[in-house]
C-alpha cells in the first residue's frame, strides 16, 4: 500500500541569494540547510555538515556542476544524489525543494543528516 506523504515546504531564500554554480547556507527551524544551484538551474537542498568530521560543506569547493568537495579531508559528493563520489560510502541528506517564483522552499520532514565513519 502507498502511503501519501504531505509535503510541508518552508521558504528558504530566494533565487537572487544563490546564483547558478554557487551555494550558501541558511537557517530554517532550526536546522542548517545547504542551497546549491546546479548548471541549468536547478535547486537543491542537502545537509550542511560534512558526515565525516562536522565540517560546514559551504566553506568547501562546488564545481558548479554537481560535485561538491569538502575543505577539511576532501571527500566529495554529487549533489544532484546525494551519494559520496570519494569515499563511495558516504551520503548526504537531500531534501524536498520546490521554487515558487523566485522563492526557494524546503521540506526538512522525513530527512535526517547523515554521519558516517571515515
Amino acid at each position: 500500500m502507498n502511503e501519501i506523504v504531505e509535503r510541508t515546504f518552508t521558504k528558504v531564500c530566494t533565487l537572487d541569494d544563490v546564483w547558478e554554480g554557487d551555494m550558501d547556507c541558511f537557517e530554517v527551524d532550526g536546522i542548517e540547510v545547504l542551497i546549491i544551484v546546479l548548471e541549468g538551474g536547478r535547486v537543491v537542498a542537502t545537509q550542511s555538515i560534512c558526515p565525516h568530521q562536522n565540517v560546514e560543506l559551504v566553506e568547501g569547493e562546488f564545481d558548479g556542476s554537481k560535485v561538491l568537495t569538502c575543505k577539511q579531508h576532501h571527500w566529495q559528493f554529487d549533489v544532484s544524489t546525494g551519494k559520496g563520489i570519494n569515499p563511495e560510502h558516504a551520503a548526504i541528506a537531500m531534501y524536498p525543494v520546490k521554487v515558487e517564483g523566485d522563492d526557494v522552499l524546503v521540506d526538512l520532514r522525513g530527512a535526517e543528516p547523515i554521519f558516517c565513519e571515515p
